[in-house]
């Protein structure tokens, strides 16, 4: 269980530093068009694909604030979504892969989850190179609009236990 424990570990880190972009994005660049695509739309992409392909794309159901081609960033969409929603949406999918996570073990990784061409490892890394694409992205907004760099993990500081940090480097 050596890998999986790595994965926990990383999947921790990188969900920790996800929550973090989404609080430093301020209030008036929420709905702010990056590539023609407002902000939020661009984290909610990233969420969605985290969704999807973390554990099985295969068994996966849209969520209720989902609407046709809401993730696509192509296409302006006809709604928004709002900070509660989007919080809630993460929320949603941090307890999921946490228990998936805590539920992996070692073996499972080079296997497909049922009716899935890829494998569990296969899709754990393509989410991780996709989630921290857009991650880059979003910091890159941020940081261009106010001037802070939302901070991130790394392998060694620890995750902070609660919401007294400094969310900026």
């Amino acid at each position: 269980m050596y890998l999986t424990r790595i994965i926990e570990d990383q999947t921790n880190r990188a969900l920790w530093e996800v929550k973090n972009i989404i609080d430093c994005v301020p209030n008036d660049l929420w709905y702010k068009k990056y590539c023609d695509a407002p902000i939020w739309q661009h984290i909610y992409h990233m969420l969605h694909s985290l969704d999807k392909w973390y554990i099985n794309p295969a068994d996966y159901f849209e969520p209720s604030i989902h609407q046709e081609q809401l993730n696509n960033l192509d296409i302006m969409p006809n709604t928004h979504l709002s900070r509660h929603q989007i919080n809630n949406y993460y929320l949603i999918i941090k307890e999921k892969i946490e228990r998936y996570v805590l539920a992996l073990t070692d073996e499972e990784l080079s296997a497909a989850p049922k009716n899935c061409a890829y494998t569990r490892f296969t899709l754990i890394l393509a989410q991780f190179r996709h989630l921290h694409t857009h991650l880059g992205m979003i910091m890159g907004f941020i940081i261009d609009d106010t001037g802070m760099w939302p901070a991130v993990l790394g392998l060694e500081r620890p995750i902070p236990a609660d919401d007294n940090y400094n969310k900026y480097f």
